[in-house]
């Protein structure tokens, strides 16, 4: 099984809507295959947890517009990882602190990595 049309229109609003507020390193996986609870995950990181905040807040906005509810949200309070469940798709955004010492990547590399649209920019630091 592969990730549904669907859980791919929300990784890559939620990618888009990443990028707008400065994302770094911006990577969606498909986890179908892996975990029977969702289909994508998509991570991305921010140098400070303002950053952070804003991109949690434009993802949800982006997703509101096509019509996504997040089932929950974790970690709002701390600021350093949120996690906003969509049921098909987990968002992850990560302190870069939080996101180099629990390495996502590592742990999802088997999984094939989700195409992000062209206007996605990630800068790398």
């Amino acid at each position: 099984m592969t990730a549904t049309d669907h859980a791919l229109e929300l990784v890559h609003a939620a990618a888009r809507a990443a990028s707008d507020k400065l994302a770094q390193k911006i990577v969606a996986f498909d986890v179908s295959e892996q975990l029977a609870i969702t289909d994508a995950f998509v991570i991305a990181s921010a140098t400070n947890d303002r950053q952070v905040k804003a991109i949690v807040d434009a993802v949800e906005d982006a997703l509101r517009e096509i019509g996504a509810k997040p089932i929950r949200r974790e970690g709002e309070r701390d600021g350093r990882w949120v996690l906003i469940d969509y049921g098909e798709v987990v968002v992850h955004v990560q302190h870069e602190e939080e996101r180099d010492f629990y390495a996502l990547e590592r742990l999802w590399r088997d999984c094939p990595a989700i195409a992000l649209p062209a206007d996605v920019t990630s800068p790398q630091r």
